[in-house]
Formats: structure tokens, sequence, C-alpha cells
């Protein structure tokens, strides 16, 4: 028996980007673009494909405070680097993920790799934040550098394409990603008319990021540049991909607690955001030179 096909509650258009510090150019699917249900996953920032003329300026964000949640870079074109108040340093290439908990505190800076700037090219990135549990909000921070080789990879009969998985699972392969909370965070590289089906869990807050080509995903359209958004019914996920396309699948069980955000901290009440700004202006993220 056909499992049931999962619904999609909407294909939603990029919001207008924004500029997050002077280095990226991002458009703001969730929280800010649209109030959808993708717990555990609380923002999405796609920098979409952008030529960026050669520089020796240092571009990027500068130094700043994260508690409560990890944030996730996935590289798609160019190249970032990162360092943190934890003494972990790292760069990702295309292909390439970066998977930071701040849990406790942490102060992090991130910026175009130095030789990329130099050069100059085509840019284009995925952040997420990812909450986490109350139980794991003050837990030690750490930092994960997964290098696209690490990857799981699942390659689709009929040369279909590749499916890359950083968390979770696909098809009996695991991705490298150690998380809080289950999730399946896939990148699906599909050839021009490949087929790939996925199988996720109805209670699970799921969604599709176009990073490029042109999809049908459960019969409805889709391009680069937009969110395929899901209600909590069915398993089954259809794409069929119509050109060589790049999608990043998102599927989480979601923390069902309350949640207070201010700026760069997520908890669970505002005295805990009180705490945390106390915490930082106390110096207590550790040091970072700008």
């Amino acid at each position: 028996m056909e499992t049931d096909i999962k619904t999609v509650s909407a294909v939603l258009d990029a919001p207008s980007p924004h500029m997050v510090g002077d280095g990226f150019k991002v458009s703001n699917f969730f929280p800010g673009g649209y109030k959808i249900k993708m717990s555990p996953f609380f923002l999405l920032d796609f920098n979409d494909k952008m030529e960026l003329p050669p520089t020796d300026k240092l571009r990027g964000v500068g130094v700043h405070p994260h508690r409560g949640f990890e944030t996730v870079t996935i590289a798609y074109h160019g190249a970032v680097a990162h360092h943190d108040s934890s003494g972990n340093s790292g760069i990702i290439y295309p292909g390439d993920v970066q998977w930071m908990t701040a849990a406790s505190g942490i102060l992090h800076k991130e910026y175009h790799e130095t030789e990329f700037s130099r050069k100059g090219g085509t840019f284009q990135m995925v952040q997420l934040w990812v909450n986490l549990p109350a139980k794991d909000k003050m837990s030690k921070p750490k930092y994960q550098a997964i290098q696209n080789s690490d990857l799981g990879r699942s390659v689709l009969p009929g040369n279909a394409g590749t499916v890359e998985v950083i968390a979770g699972e696909y098809s009996g392969t695991q991705g490298p990603a150690t998380t809080f909370t289950k999730m399946n965070v896939y990148n699906v590289r599909l050839n021009a008319g490949g087929e790939a089906v996925f199988t996720l869990p109805a209670t699970f807050n799921t969604g599709i990021l176009i990073v490029e080509g042109n999809v049908v995903i459960n019969q409805n359209k889709a391009a680069g540049n937009q969110f395929v958004y899901f209600k909590n019914d069915g398993e089954q996920i259809r794409i069929e991909a119509k050109e060589d396309s790049i999608i990043l699948i998102l599927s989480g069980e979601p923390i069902l607690e309350p949640v207070a955000q201010y700026g760069p901290f997520l908890m669970n009440t505002q005295e805990e955001i009180r705490t945390a700004i106390d915490d930082y202006n106390q110096g207590k993220f550790g040091y970072l030179e700008e």
C-alpha cells in the first residue's frame, strides 16, 4: 500500500532580501518573511546567487553573541570563514557545512574567506537557526566542521541524482551531524528528468528550499528561490526535476516548548533573555578579537 502523500500547504516566494553585515544579502523565509511552523528550525536565511567583485576588504559580520540554539551554514558557492570564543575556526567551501552549537553562550564572527574575497566570484549560502530543547540550552558550546566528503551519500537510481545527508537518515544512509532532537536535513542534487521519493514522518515539520532549478513536488511546481511548505499529514514526497536542480529538505520533530527570542538569543522565557543579556554584558560569553 502506498504511503499517504504529504500535502503541500504553500509554495512561498522569497521575501525581499536585506543585508546582514556587509557580506550577506539574505531573504529571511522564516520567521520574518512567513509565520510558518518549522520547529525545530527557527530561522532560514537564503543568500541567493550573487556576483561579488574582488576586494581586499573583509566582508561579513563582526563579533556577535548567540545563546540557546545552533547556527548551521551550508555553502553552495563561495567560501566563508568562522572564528568563535571557544577557540574554533574553519572555512567552508561549496558543499561544506558548518554546524555551531551556541548553547550556553558563544561569540563568533563570520566573513568571506580572504582568498575568495581577493578573487571575487559567485556567492550562495544558506543559514539556519536550529532551536535547542530547554534541557540543552545551557549545555557546552561545540562546533562541527563537516566537509562535503563527510556527508552521507545515496545515489539515486536511473542517473536521477544524489541525496547528500547532512543530518538524520535517508534510505539507510546516515548523516554526520549530531543533533539534539530528531531531524532530517538533506541536500538533494537532481539531474534534469530525475525523480526522487522521500518518506518523512507526518508529525515532523517539513519544508523544501529550492536552491536552484525547476521541480515538481507532489504535483506542485516550484523554482529557484522558493520554499515549499507542507502540512503535518502524510509521509511521502515525490520530486521530479524539470532541469538540473538543487534542493534543501528540512524535516524535524517539533520542540513543543515556549519560545522567547531577542536578537541573537533564543530561550524559553523573557527572564532567561534578560539573564542572557546580563551574562553577555558581564563578559561571560568569552572573548573574541574583532
